[in-house]
């Protein structure tokens, strides 16, 4: 089955993204040109330039009239998309995982409920999302006792203060017996309190951007709540509408 335009350019804009993110093309590096990403995908010209117009709007390259595509310098390099399961553990191609509080059992009856655990007990864990070495993330994870438990030899999520260039999802992902397959999420703006505010080094009131997540796997099972504290400031969060058609 031939795949929609939409579909296409979307595909190829993900590729070359994380090719982007991966350090393929250095700062100011060409890319390759319309005519032969539209010859080695066997796309139309139009198809890639949509692809390109997608990351130029993040900020990961730009186009010069007559010359082509570049990679943009790696500090402006930092909007991202996230409209798959895919892209949101790919996280770990350009930020690190600074562990706050290591993974652990706590009595959260909220989590505990989200969650539809059967008891109050849960796993949770608390990080931070660095950026070139500035946190713009606090992300508090909580999951079923079951499953917090087959996470517990991990140093990443045992040692405080590991820094590493995992993603929970991603991890968590290979480790169950049905992989996670779709996500709740929810949006809100908040106010940073003082705790989050001393580890995102900002001030204690200060305007927060708040994205809860529930990951279910195969079975619609909740495997996973995570609730995230973004700066604003160093942070967007984008997705993309599609009208349905008959």
């Amino acid at each position: 089955m031939s795949r929609s335009r939409g579909t296409a350019y979307h595909t190829l804009a993900s590729e070359l993204r994380t090719s982007i993110l991966q350090g393929k093309y250095a700062d100011g590096s060409p890319l390759p040109t319309e005519a032969e990403l539209a010859l080695h995908h066997h796309l139309s010209r139009q198809t890639v330039r949509r692809a390109f117009q997608e990351l130029v709007s993040e900020d990961l390259v730009y186009r010069v009239a007559g010359r082509g595509t570049f990679a943009a310098p790696a500090d402006r390099q930092y909007l991202r998309q996230f409209g798959s399961i895919e892209e949101l553990m790919g996280l770990s191609l350009d930020t690190e995982l600074e562990l706050l509080e290591p993974i652990g059992p706590r009595v959260d009856v909220a989590a505990a409920g989200r969650l539809s655990t059967t008891g109050d007990v849960i796993s949770a864990v608390r990080f931070r999302r660095l950026h070139d070495g500035k946190p713009f993330c606090i992300t508090d994870t909580y999951f079923p006792l079951e499953v917090g438990q087959q996470l517990g030899d991990l140093p990443e999520l045992t040692e405080r203060g590991t820094i590493s260039r995992i993603t929970v999802i991603g991890v968590l992902d290979s480790r169950l017996e049905s992989p996670i397959t779709e996500a709740d999420q929810s949006i809100t703006a908040v106010t940073a309190p003082s705790d989050i505010a001393d580890a995102l080094d900002c001030d204690t009131g200060a305007p927060l951007l708040r994205i809860d997540r529930i990951y279910r796997d195969g079975d619609g099972r909740a495997v996973e709540l995570a609730v995230s504290h973004f700066l604003p400031e160093l942070y967007s969060y984008r997705v993309r509408l599609r009208r349905n058609t008959p």
